[in-house]
């Protein structure tokens, strides 16, 4: 018995495999972490794109002086101002 754990003691078989496995795998994290943090900051942007979009369409309302057989609509107007910060670069 005491044989057998001075064997398993010694054994240095499985430490170059398992210190590879470590080097490998951080550098996959590692990896893994600047390409996460890329499709974020993508997705960021195309998210503010589609904010900058929603907020450049025209919502102006018009509607000119209407008749018909009996009846008479006069003209109406609305006109929207743009919001506070609601240029294209504004989101940051």
């Amino acid at each position: 018995m005491k044989n057998i754990l001075n064997q398993l003691i010694n054994d240095e078989a499985g430490f170059i495999v398992s210190a590879e496995l470590v080097l490998i795998s951080s550098i996959a994290v590692l990896a893994m972490i600047v390409g996460l943090s890329e499709v974020a900051n993508n997705v960021n942007q195309e998210l503010e794109d589609v904010g900058s979009a929603f907020s450049s369409i025209n919502q102006t309302y018009n509607l000119c002086e209407v008749s018909g057989h009996k009846g008479e609509l006069s003209g109406s107007n609305f006109r929207d101002c743009p919001d506070f910060c609601s240029g294209q670069w504004d989101i940051y």
